[in-house]
């Protein structure tokens, strides 16, 4: 049975009238040996945050590796506090790192990239701006407009499709999204804040297009990259974590659950 997190009340409140140049951007990286990646990510990253002029920290959440990882994260912090290390033990699932990750920040949006060079850093500022223009989620998108699914094979595109398709009777006809299990995304705080949302699996992006407190949602197209250095973490788990989300969302919908906290 999973444990639930709720995501923390802000220790400040948002500044300014929404605007890019009044809010602070917290963006996650859950980890799991990610050595060879997680430097010239962050290096990367870095940059890009500072030439937008977004005030930016990232949080790396490492679920224990033995790589050195931590390692890696913690040499660039001594040079860049803004660089922040959290080590989980005994814990793995890549929702739970990221709501570990938002617990531990007070900033007013919230982001979450992988750290396996997939998810294009130059896409943050388009984000953060869809944040700052009004919207309470912006969302890295595959299947907007295009995006682009990279050199994956039939089997993976149609296992991907047939995911997608079976979350559209729960998402809100008014927001949904093209690309609801995209790890790829930002949002505001004040959408999540005091939600307990399921910390197992992969799909955190899902629940929040459910359970949140959303008005607007922007998809911002990219195209998927392949793995730098590594092995996906995607397993028969991964699967059946989806699942029983998928379950406990249309138990929601259909009336089935009287509370909001993960089965």
């Amino acid at each position: 049975m999973g444990t639930s997190t709720t995501t923390p009340h802000a220790s400040r409140p948002a500044q300014g009238n929404g605007q890019p140049d009044s809010l602070k951007l917290a963006l996650v990286i859950p980890t799991l040996c990610e050595a060879d990646n997680i430097g010239g990510l962050l290096v990367h990253v870095r940059n890009i945050l500072d030439s937008a002029r977004i005030p930016w920290e990232i949080l790396v959440v490492d679920d224990d590796s033995n790589d050195g990882t931590a390692d890696v994260v913690s040499a660039l912090s001594i040079d860049d506090p803004r660089i922040r290390l959290v080590v989980r033990k005994g814990q793995r699932g890549l929702s739970g790192a990221v709501l570990d990750g938002w617990a531990n920040t007070g900033a007013d949006v919230l982001g979450v990239m992988d750290a396996d060079l997939q998810h294009p850093p130059e896409l943050l500022p388009e984000l953060f701006q869809a944040i700052g223009g009004g919207n309470d989620l912006a969302v890295g998108s595959r299947y907007t407009a295009g995006g682009d699914l990279g050199d994956w094979n039939p089997m993976r595109k149609f296992l991907s499709s047939a995911a997608i398709w079976a979350t559209w009777p729960i998402q809100r006809g008014n927001i949904r999204a093209k690309d609801p299990m995209s790890g790829f995304f930002m949002v505001r705080r004040a959408a999540v804040e005091n939600i307990a949302f399921q910390r197992t699996g992969f799909k955190l992006l899902l629940e929040i297009l459910v359970r949140a407190r959303l008005s607007t949602v922007a998809e911002i197209p990219f195209a998927f990259g392949e793995r730098f250095r590594g092995a996906s973490k995607a397993n028969a788990q991964v699967g059946w974590d989806y699942a029983r989300l998928l379950a406990r969302l249309y138990a929601g919908k259909l009336g089935l659950r009287s509370d909001t906290k993960p089965a």
